[in-house]
């Protein structure tokens, strides 16, 4: 895969999410003097995801406070912010074609096109009161039907479904969670892990179903749904149902552009794909992992930042591999885990700390350290922020030993090396 040299005469963002609205910030931020195109298929300024599950959902925040910056900034930094639908990429032509026929040029285009909730295949999943969240519009529609509701169901155990658990338990309502697999989070998170969030859950009044499916909705007319009915027959009442069963990137334009797709737009380090006008950042790329070259996705506002500041980096003359560490956060109810690195795959567990509601589990592949899940112990996870990305992680023999401290373990190796120690 190509690179350009030199500054494109133009660069058009498909996507303003999180992702499109840094590559455009970044861009001048570096100097790029070009113009900028900014394709948003909502009609609203770019706005922060990670709230909408939670305080927008409490009503702790609104929407103009979800705002990533004010209009004005768009203007005195010449962003054009278009909204629109892109419906066609011509590579050979470097044009972006709009459902309302307009057509805009590119010197380079950054495909931010994000992902989709997936949706629920069975009968009565489009009845009302039936939700996903991903947008500022559906999580306004959410909390439109949480205020009037007093059953919830919740399809899926992700950090999403426990998130609006968390927020309609302490809104009043009763919440049941179905999940297929034998525990929550468990594409995401540790057993250890899992175990404390479902007696978090459980602690706070939600009832948590394991192995078990969805096999139709149920509903009367204009009162939308009122049941959920599982695999094994059982029928859960329900006035609200949030479907959260993962996600789905966005790469239709890219497939239909003859870009590579597999698993998402298929990147390479620069986060380039198959043509060298063209990269793609965020939810919808597959890009190749720092530790394993393993191509793969993945959803966060960190990777996602990240991305569009390598990607401007390139676009202005600073070529380099994109190589951050990744990390995640959930908050629910007075409990937050923070997840830093990835773990694809770990044969040794070793967790610190006595206290079952502040601990780290430390995940291990021989005597690799993968990921570190860190719950309600902030010092750990920077801590492990720094040493996973220095590759100074302890062994896991040296993490077993009573009394270790990755603070310590940390704070040893900066004084007897050059770098100044870390503040924790």
């Amino acid at each position: 895969m190509a690179d350009t040299t030199g500054h494109p005469e133009s660069v058009v963002v498909v996507g303003a999410g999180q992702g499109g609205y840094q590559t455009a910030a970044s861009l001048r931020e570096h100097g790029y003097p070009g113009p900028i195109t900014l394709i948003s298929a909502e009609d609203a300024l770019p706005y922060e995801r990670p709230p909408l599950s939670k305080a927008y959902l409490k009503g702790e925040a609104d929407e103009a406070q979800l705002w990533l910056r004010p209009a004005t900034y768009y203007v005195r930094q010449s962003i054009d912010l278009v909204a629109g639908t892109v419906t066609e990429i011509d590579p050979a032509a470097r044009t972006v074609r709009l459902a309302d026929d307009s057509v805009y040029a590119y010197g380079h285009l950054v495909l931010a096109t994000g992902s989709t909730p997936r949706t629920l295949g069975v009968p009565g999943a489009e009845l009302r009161g039936v939700h996903t969240l991903r947008t500022a519009r559906d999580a306004a529609a959410l909390q439109s039907s949480l205020a009037g509701a007093r059953r919830a169901v919740v399809v899926g155990a992700g950090f999403i479904g426990l998130e609006f658990a968390s927020v309609a338990r302490q809104a009043g309502v009763e919440v049941t969670v179905v999940e297929a697999l034998e525990r929550p989070l468990a594409r995401v998170a540790s057993a250890p892990t899992a175990e404390h969030f479902t007696r978090l859950h459980r602690a706070n009044g939600t009832r948590l179903l394991f192995g078990q499916g969805v096999k139709a909705l149920h509903g009367e007319g204009r009162s939308g749904v009122t049941a959920v009915e599982l695999t094994d027959g059982t029928r859960l009442p329900a006035d609200l149902v949030l479907v959260g069963v993962g996600v789905t990137p966005r790469t239709e334009l890219a497939a239909a552009a003859g870009l590579p797709v597999d698993g998402g737009i298929s990147v390479d380090a620069r986060l380039l794909t198959g043509d060298p006008h063209i990269s793609a950042i965020g939810d919808c790329a597959a890009f190749p992992q720092v530790r394993s070259g393993n191509r793969r996705r993945l959803e966060s506002v960190q990777n996602a930042v990240g991305h569009a500041q390598s990607v401007a980096r390139r676009l202005t003359g600073a070529p380099d591999a994109y190589g951050e560490l990744p990390w995640f956060w959930s908050d629910q109810f007075a409990t937050t885990v923070q997840i830093a690195g990835f773990d694809e795959g770990h044969d040794t567990e070793v967790v610190l700390g006595d206290d079952p509601e502040a601990f780290s589990v430390l995940l291990f592949r021989g005597d690799a350290l993968q990921a570190v899940e860190s719950v309600n112990r902030p010092t750990d996870h920077i801590a492990a922020r720094r040493l996973l990305t220095q590759g100074t992680a302890p062994t896991p023999a040296e993490a077993a030993v009573p009394g270790f401290s990755l603070k310590d373990h940390l704070r040893g190796l900066t004084r007897g090396g050059t770098e100044a120690p870390v503040p924790l």
